[in-house]
């Protein structure tokens, strides 16, 4: 870092802070907010008018420092250089966007608004921990903890389902295969994920890891008879994979079911596709922001619909518009966790597969909201059951029409498919061919590029 003439001219603001004389708490104040905001650069020595104020020596000014670190939790990260200016010395002090999110002795969280350090409280503190990456609170120490709040038969599970899924990879023993995934400390202290993966009560430690499904007797949140209330509650704790397993339970217990016949085989038809459900099921729990304390996740069963809400938000680089196509893990140790277990068949086409799921069974495609710190999925159970090639049949050409015989023999088609399909028809007629399709609301593009597939609305 070099002092310029540049610096003098600028007024205190969002990244600068200038500090004539130093008061740790009040240079602690300014440290937080920088690190939860997007860094910023501390001068000490002099003021905002470039008057020299205290003349720090290289112990004067590490003295200064630590003492205000020793206020901040967990300590800022700084880097810090003298600079000498007419008629004295400055101390530069750089501090860069942190990955955590720090608070003061006193249980403050600040960030910087113009020129001031401001408290967060409620929804905006909520929102300002959706925004850091979580793959460091995956591996922290969880407090009081031991091996033995382990669950040893979910252990030997999971190392089963993990053999099966790679069985040429070396066995190792169970507490070295942990500690290589991240579940154990070399100490053999259980890390977030570990007591959230494999614990025996991880609620104890993380009591926010838990799912509250409801249920409602209409289309709000009514219970029986009209008032408002619910019909059934029912609170799911234990390790993230029996917190799936269970929530599918209670959902299939309340879905409806009737019995179809296709062919000469009986069939059981219920009120949503299942893997749909477990796929939204899976996504909120793998995908939830578990640092966010006072918020479960909520299972609502309407009447007309079935809403997934895991807190924490979309992550990341995904949005609404983007979350077809991008993939971005929150924790990517969990993720791969229930991977390894056979709960996420293919990492990275969840969302794919519960769009295809839900319009392949005569469902409206499921609809996604973000708002403020909660991502929610909603499954609908309207269906329509009118569609039948004849009526598509009247305004389709020859090729549309084997490109729909094709779907509903394999349930999606790609543009390689349709190109096998007509060898001699150039590839922009066949590429209309499909828009057209979509156009009109027959059949619905999932993906992009070459990961672009075609399935029946």
């Amino acid at each position: 870092m070099t002092f310029t003439k540049s610096l003098l001219r600028q007024a205190p603001g969002q990244q600068l802070a200038f500090f004539p004389s130093v008061d740790p708490a009040v240079l602690a104040e300014t440290l937080t907010a920088f690190a939860n905001g997007e860094g910023g650069l501390v001068v000490l020595g002099l003021d905002a008018d470039g008057r020299l104020g205290d003349i720090f020596v290289a112990e004067e000014a590490q003295e200064a420092l630590q003492a205000a670190l020793r206020l901040c939790r967990p300590p800022v990260r700084t880097e810090w250089e003298q600079e000498q200016v007419a008629g004295g010395i400055i101390v530069l002090l750089r501090v860069d966007r942190s990955s955590n999110v720090h608070s003061l002795w006193d249980g403050r969280v600040l960030v910087r608004k113009g020129s001031e350090n401001r408290p967060l409280e409620g929804a905006d503190f909520d929102l300002l921990m959706a925004n850091r990456p979580t793959s460091d609170f995956e591996v922290q120490v969880v407090a009081g903890a031991s091996r033995d709040d382990l669950d040893e038969d979910v252990i030997d599970d999971y190392v089963e389902r993990r053999q099966q899924r790679n069985p040429r990879s070396s066995v190792m023993p169970k507490d070295k295969l942990l500690q290589q995934i991240g579940a154990l400390t070399d100490d053999k202290v259980p890390t977030v994920s570990g007591l959230l993966l494999f614990g025996k009560e991880p609620q104890l430690f993380l009591p926010q890891s838990r799912a509250i499904f409801v249920k409602f007797a209409d289309v709000q949140p009514r219970g029986p008879g009209g008032a408002f209330g619910y019909g059934r509650r029912e609170e799911l704790i234990g390790p993230l994979p029996q917190i799936i397993d269970r929530a599918w339970r209670v959902i299939w217990e309340e879905m409806g079911k009737q019995a179809v016949v296709r062919g000469l085989q009986r069939q059981e038809e219920t009120e949503y596709p299942q893997s749909a459900v477990r796929e939204a099921l899976v996504n909120a729990v793998s995908h939830r922001d578990y640092r966010l304390t006072g918020s479960s996740i909520e299972i609502r069963m309407y009447t007309d619909r079935l809403e997934i809400t895991s807190p924490g938000g979309l992550p990341a680089h995904i949005t609404l518009d983007n979350i077809v196509e991008e993939h971005y893990s929150r924790n990517s140790r969990i993720v791969n966790g229930l991977y390894q277990w056979g709960y996420i068949e293919e990492l990275g086409l969840g969302i794919d597969r519960m769009i295809e799921d839900m319009v392949s069974a005569g469902h409206k495609p499921p609809k996604f909201e973000a708002k403020g710190h909660r991502f929610t999925v909603v499954l609908y159970n309207s269906r329509d059951t009118t569609r039948t090639v004849a009526t598509w049949e009247q305004n389709m050409n020859e090729r549309q029409i084997k490109a729909m015989e094709f779907l509903q023999r394999q349930g999606t088609i790609t543009n390689r498919d349709y190109r096998d399909l007509c060898p001699h028809v150039g590839p922009e007629s066949l590429r209309l061919d499909l828009a057209d399709l979509v156009e009109k609301g027959i059949i619905l593009k999932i993906g992009d590029k070459r990961g672009t597939r075609y399935i029946l609305k």
